[in-house]
């Protein structure tokens, strides 16, 4: 196993040497043979994902694990689709943005460059693998993807057609590797090769990421979970609430960006708050609420502290009353994840006020949370979603997966 690990990781190297420099042209053709190999392939990714699926039921695993880990026809669209979105945008690699030209005639830049060697660890959503090997293809970086044992059929398959089209794009398919070995140790060996991995992105549930920035002996990006809010402020519509609240925890429940906290301001909390409770009572989505809602919502369960900073990825919400909007500001702030807030409201100064002072990577105005996707922001795809201040925050897509050097063009200047 050692040896094998050797080898995956000067393959990574060796092909980061030769991916920063390929044309467009090249990444695109990589990208168009990627579409029709998932379309021509279709049935038998589908197939391989059934043999995970029932695996997954075998070992009991939960409903919003198994949902993550599902690949259907709609599934496979929406690789292609991300496929030719991530085709249509432009090639950040080798752009050498604000140039400008000193007293001395030297003009000093910066040039968009590739990370280098990308080590991806996820549990679940094989699709990641899709979306990770183009974006990485694209960005010109080559890429170690460790998926989890539970999706092992389905992302050897979707390795097998990601190689195919590398080949017959003319890249080396080192560029892209999938381990085909489960075993956990090989994890503990990757994160901590820094001589070889320039950044890791762990994409999974919550003990897994802390496991791998606890111990990783390179940066990491990263985000641990999603307890995100919508707080339906005193100046909102109702009729917009109720229908951004209802879509932002029941569109789907599994997912780090679905609503988990209900923060209402007290003076439209008797008009809204029925409205939302026989909703969500037809949906059978359990609310837990502080005390002040059970004033209002009387046969339901009493929120503990805990349940305020609870990313469920399940039927039930927290609520939380408050009396104004600093007060819904400052409550979101100490308990939410990082992840993303939403603001339900037509008042201007709130909305401003609220984008300006919630730390989140992503802060929506009358918004769904379920849009804090990459493909929902026009990146194509993501690779995860970052909640650090550094480097990548939010959606990261082609840009996050690149940094930036400075160039300096002369002809002929020397430093007195």
């Amino acid at each position: 196993m050692v040896e094998k690990i050797k080898e995956l990781l000067k393959n990574a190297k060796n092909s980061s040497q030769s991916i920063c420099n390929i044309p467009s042209e090249q990444k695109n053709y990589f990208l168009s043979e990627l579409q029709k190999a998932l379309k021509n392939n279709s049935k038998r990714i589908i197939s391989e994902n059934k043999n995970d699926l029932l695996n997954a039921k075998k070992n009991k695993l939960d409903d919003a694990f198994i949902d993550r880990l599902k690949i259907s026809e709609k599934t496979v669209k929406s690789m292609i689709d991300g496929l030719q979105n991530i085709e249509t945008l432009n090639d950040p690699i080798g752009n050498i943005n604000s140039l400008k030209v000193m007293p001395n005639g030297l003009q000093v830049g910066k040039m968009r460059v590739p990370l280098g060697v990308i080590l991806m660890i996820y549990e679940s959503r094989p699709n990641v693998t899709i979306d990770a090997a183009a974006l990485a293809v694209k960005s010109g970086n080559s890429i170690i993807l460790r998926g989890g044992s539970e999706a092992i059929n389905s992302n050897l398959i979707l390795g097998k057609l990601i190689k195919d089209s590398l080949s017959k794009a003319k890249i080396d398919i080192n560029v892209v590797q999938v381990v085909d070995n489960p075993d956990r140790s090989i994890v503990k060996e990757l994160i901590q090769a820094k001589d070889f991995i320039d950044v890791i992105i762990p994409r999974g549930g919550k003990g897994l990421i802390q496991n791998i920035s606890d111990n990783a002996k390179i940066p990491v990006i990263k985000h641990l979970d999603g307890n995100c809010h919508i707080y339906v402020d005193e100046y909102a519509s109702l009729e917009m609430a109720i229908q951004v609240v209802d879509n932002a925890k029941t569109q789907r429940y599994g997912t780090c960006n679905t609503l988990e906290s209900l923060v209402v301001n007290k003076s439209i909390a008797k008009s809204f708050l029925p409205k939302i409770f026989k909703l969500f009572r037809q949906k059978d989505v359990e609310m837990r609420g502080c005390s002040e809602t059970l004033k209002i919502l009387t046969s339901i369960k009493r929120a503990s502290t805990q349940d305020f900073y609870e990313e469920y990825l399940a039927p039930i919400i927290s609520i939380k009353i408050v009396p104004t909007l600093d007060s819904a500001i400052n409550f979101i702030n100490k308990h939410s994840s990082g992840h993303t807030e939403s603001i339900i409201t037509e008042n201007f100064t709130h909305s401003q006020k609220f984008i300006k002072l919630i730390d989140s990577s992503s802060v929506m105005i009358n918004a769904s949370t379920r849009f804090a996707d990459g493909f929902e922001y026009g990146l194509g795809a993501e690779v995860g979603i970052s909640t650090d201040k550094f480097h990548a925050r939010g959606p990261v897509g082609l840009e996050g997966l690149t940094s930036e050097k400075y160039i300096v063009l002369g002809s002929g200047q020397i430093r007195n």
